[in-house]
């Protein structure tokens, strides 16, 4: 276990430090992770956070500290709390920006703009290792998560964290992407996870599999829901499906309630009609 100290780098591997942003909250626990990582004879930072002046300066001082300056500025998704801080570090040091394509259901950040799009299987060379982009869609359409190879280390921003679900939210969430992007991670060779938020997960092929469970659980409790409730909608669903939730968290609960459902829909399970959901007859 690694110190989760705001402002502080804490070295968690060799040649890779963590650097906590002042934002922790309901949706971003401690706050948001962003990691420097040694990149031949400077840094790579990977999810730089929010736009937040604090925290730019916070990874300026770390790489001063370092003595090495930061050559290349990378993102996992483009999610609020995630990417904004790129462009003030962008302008402060020249460099370039990488990472995914923009997407636009009003929950991005809308300045994201990369110099270099990556994508699915691309390679960056570090010098000493390899980071090597896995392309994980599902809490958004743009996720991408990054393995370190020679650590066997996943930086995997919000497609799992420390101490929590994630949430999926439509149109750009898909938990049907969302469980084959679980999927996927099986195969690789992580012997640990760095997520976006929280500390360091330590049993990573466990994490996939109780999350995938997890899903799959909530996914029948949504079916059983609708069994007993044929033609209703998320809203009146979200009290049933997620009454081991407290209430104040129904609202956010229904982003991923929603995205269950679609996934039925998808699947042939449910059809819906003005937002009302009911089983099929083969259900």
């Amino acid at each position: 276990m690694f110190a989760l100290t705001p402002g502080q780098p804490v070295q968690i591997a060799e040649g890779v430090w963590r650097l906590l942003a002042l934002n922790p909250g309901m949706m971003s626990g401690p706050g948001t992770n962003t990691y420097l990582i040694r990149y031949l004879d400077g840094l790579i930072v990977l999810d730089p956070g929010p736009e937040d002046p604090r925290h730019v300066i916070n990874i300026e001082v770390a790489a001063q500290q370092l003595s090495l300056p930061v050559k290349k500025i990378l993102v996992t998704h483009t999610h609020r709390d995630h990417s904004p801080a790129a462009h003030a570090l962008h302008a402060q040091t020249g460099a370039p920006l990488c990472g995914p394509g923009t997407i636009d259901d009003n929950l991005q950040d809308e300045r994201w703009h990369p110099h270099e799009q990556l994508a699915d299987g691309d390679k960056i060379e570090l010098g000493h290792s390899t980071l090597t982009v896995i392309s994980t869609p599902g809490h958004v359409g743009n996720h991408l998560c990054y393995l370190l190879e020679s650590e066997g280390m996943l930086f995997s921003g919000d497609h799992l964290i420390n101490g929590s679900t994630v949430v999926i939210a439509p149109p750009s969430g898909s938990m049907s992407a969302y469980l084959k992007s679980l999927e996927k991670l099986l195969p690789f060779d992580i012997h640990v996870i760095a997520p976006g938020h929280g500390d360091l997960i330590h049993q990573p092929k466990q994490a996939v599999e109780q999350t995938i469970s997890h899903r799959l659980k909530r996914e029948h409790k949504v079916r059983t829901a609708l069994s007993e409730r044929p033609n209703s909608s998320a809203s009146e669903l979200v009290k049933v499906v997620y009454d081991d939730t407290p209430a104040f968290l129904h609202p956010i609960a229904e982003f991923s309630l929603l995205a269950h459902l679609i996934k039925l829909c998808e699947d042939g399970v449910a059809v819906v009609e003005n937002s009302r959901y009911t089983l099929t007859e083969s259900a």
